[in-house]
């Protein structure tokens, strides 16, 4: 029998009842989705990228709950990173795309969106995100349990587990936290040193190397492991080793200027050759990865759907059913979603009419089943939602235009399509994790469910008033928040819409992704390392290697000792993750209340790699070079 096929025993066991969806852990919850939240959307449109609170949120309610309440109950605090998640990931997907509404609304001439248009979208986007998720519930993190690892969500389960095993155990995890902390203070709070190394160079060819020297990057390279950090590093490789030097190559006396980059290619550097032409590419490619995923999931999608039906009717028919295995019924599921796509179908704020509620059906769930496939490989931070919601919005675009024509009324409809689906992957991703944490824990899946749904309703309600504040205060597209990921998701819908989008870029992704099929290499992984920045997909497979140095046949571990070796080192990993994470969050707010700690002390590259260094060796301290006395 595979792994995967046994019995898996969770923390607290399913006949055990401990407190969980409580008033302290629900308050506890709601205001960390508003702080997360809110701190999250302004990162996310200052630098077009958000902080991943899972961790941080679980760090937070084990102190919250258990240091502060002197509440034992693991699966309470389990409660308050699963609202207190909700809202970072509902942040996301907001920011990447209703800005654009406003960057268009302003450049067209048209009436901004309302605070009550981005609460609806926000709030119907999110709730239809966790209920697309929870029929896959069983199929990604029950079934795929051993081959699905979901970093970010057994990163929080170890940080829970920590605080309630204690011993060596918790010291690996909180001496993780600790370095993680610290030196995310000391890269990108007080700048001591930078926390990113690049190596440009022009012969062979033009491109450059570089790495994101962060604990929680490294971290995530350890769980995911060598084979899939390596695949991502694949990808990379074939953006930044091949399609950017034969770019530089071809194009460094061209005079011509290609769409969309607005100079000629001998003019631009290699980080412009990526953001204006291999995101694209890598987009093609992960949308091509992403219907092969769909189409390979589709049978165990279904045996899933079948068996929990199954479940249901046992439940109301009187017959007992574990409490860890009890969801949300599938008929409040499909009662919900069918509620919602007639709201937005119908509601005159809304009204993207039934074309636009047939592709939120149609890819909303497609997107939700990828998102918490990708998030179960590589973890939530490496998502590409930006990637898949450009993909909608390319489909979205055609369908509208196709069909409707491309008044301005039809463009605000393409992107309120764009904007909930976005919402929809970025909160299937963080459910999907929460749920692999609940898994772990022992926690009760409706519950679970439920606490998300709290968590995504506070998160909606709170951004509304956020972002039409923000956008009065200094405007989306300015030195002050330039929002990049919103002005790409402007430029694509108006590339459709106006007939000059890089088609050629987005099927040559498209094509390597089936090369990479007929290879039977698995798509995803090198997809998003073709998306991705190189610096990042570097610095994970360091962390891969490391975690690979373990299974090397010439070093002779028995099997306890190898076992007690990689647990110890995914708690310290856990731990660097979690230790940035909190410390993102707080140079976050920070950044929010405008108070600037750096001390001006950069001591240059070579204080990079030193520093990068001892992070890595920190990791194999606690990893290959971990002295295993005793294995239970």
């Amino acid at each position: 029998m595979a792994d995967h096929d046994k019995v898996f025993k969770p923390f607290i066991a399913a006949d055990k009842n401990l407190p969980e969806l409580t008033v302290t852990s629900i308050l506890s919850g709601i205001v960390l989705a508003i702080v997360f939240g809110v701190v999250n959307a302004y990162l996310g449109l200052k630098v077009g990228m958000t902080i991943s609170a899972s961790i941080p949120a679980a760090v937070v309610a084990m102190s919250v709950t258990r240091v502060i309440m002197k509440r034992d109950s693991i699966l309470e605090s389990n409660m308050v990173q699963t609202i207190g998640s909700a809202g970072e990931s509902l942040a996301a997907g907001v920011v990447f795309t209703i800005p654009a509404m406003f960057l268009w609304a302003n450049s067209a001439g048209v009436n901004t969106p309302s605070v009550k248009f981005v609460i609806l979208i926000s709030l119907f986007g999110g709730i239809l995100g966790i209920m697309f998720m929870i029929p896959l519930r069983k199929a990604f993190i029950v079934k795929e349990h051993g081959h699905l690892p979901y970093p970010e969500g057994t990163a929080c389960a170890n940080v829970l587990l920590a605080g309630e095993e204690g011993g060596e155990k918790a010291k690996a995890t909180f001496a993780g936290i600790g370095f993680g902390a610290i030196y995310k203070l000391l890269t990108d709070g007080l700048r001591v040193f930078s926390s990113k190394l690049e190596f440009h160079m022009d012969q062979p060819f033009s491109t450059l190397i570089g790495l994101d020297a962060l604990p929680a990057v490294l971290g995530v390279g350890f769980i995911i492991g060598k084979r899939i950090a390596g695949f991502m590093l694949a990808g990379s490789l074939i953006g930044w080793f091949v399609i950017i030097p034969l770019i530089s190559l071809f194009g460094v006396n061209s005079t011509s200027i290609i769409f969309p980059a607005s100079v000629a290619i001998g003019e631009l550097s290699s980080w412009d050759i990526w953001n204006y032409y291999i995101r694209y590419i890598g987009a093609g490619a992960v949308a091509f990865g992403g219907v092969v995923s769909l189409v390979k999931s589709i049978p165990i999608i279904y045996e899933t759907i079948i068996e929990t039906m199954k479940d249901y009717h046992e439940i109301i028919g009187g017959k007992s059913a574990l409490r860890t295995e009890q969801d949300i019924p599938l008929s409040t599921v499909g009662l919900t979603i069918i509620f919602i796509i007639f709201a937005i179908t119908v509601l005159p704020s809304i009204g993207i009419g039934v074309i636009g509620a047939l592709l939120i059906v149609i890819f909303g769930f497609f997107f939700a089943t990828v998102s918490s496939r990708i998030v179960g490989l590589i973890g939530s931070s490496s998502n590409p939602i930006s990637g898949m919601t450009i993909a909608t919005l390319i489909i979205a675009s055609l369908a509208f235009k196709s069909i409707c024509g491309e008044d301005n009324e039809i463009i605000f409809n393409v992107f309120t399509v764009g904007a909930i689906i976005c919402i929809i992957v970025a909160m299937a991703g963080d459910t999907s994790q929460d749920l692999k944490t609940g898994f772990l824990v022992g926690a009760t899946p409706y519950k679970q469910q439920i606490g998300e749904i709290i968590g995504g309703v506070v998160s909606a309600l709170t951004l509304g008033g956020v972002l039409v504040l923000l956008n009065t205060a200094w405007g989306f597209g300015s030195s002050e928040l330039p929002a990049p990921q919103a002005t790409l998701v402007k430029l694509v819908v108006e590339g459709v819409m106006q007939g000059n989008l890089p088609w050629s870029l987005i099927f040559i992704g498209v094509a390597i992704g089936m090369a990479i099929e007929l290879l039977e290499l698995p798509i995803l992984p090198i997809a998003i390392g073709l998306y991705l920045p190189i610096n990042l997909t570097t610095t994970i497979f360091i962390g891969g290697l490391i975690r690979g140095l373990l299974d090397l046949d010439c070093i002779n571990l028995r099997d306890f000792e190898r076992n007690g070796k990689i647990e110890f080192g995914i708690l310290y990993a856990s731990g660097m993750i979690a230790g940035e994470g909190v410390v993102g969050v707080i140079l976050a707010l920070l950044a929010v209340l405008h108070i600037e700690i750096a001390i001006g002390m950069n001591i240059g590259s070579l204080g990079t790699i030193i520093s990068f260094g001892f992070l890595v060796y920190m990791l194999m301290r606690w990893s290959v070079f971990k002295k295993i006395y005793e294995y239970e």
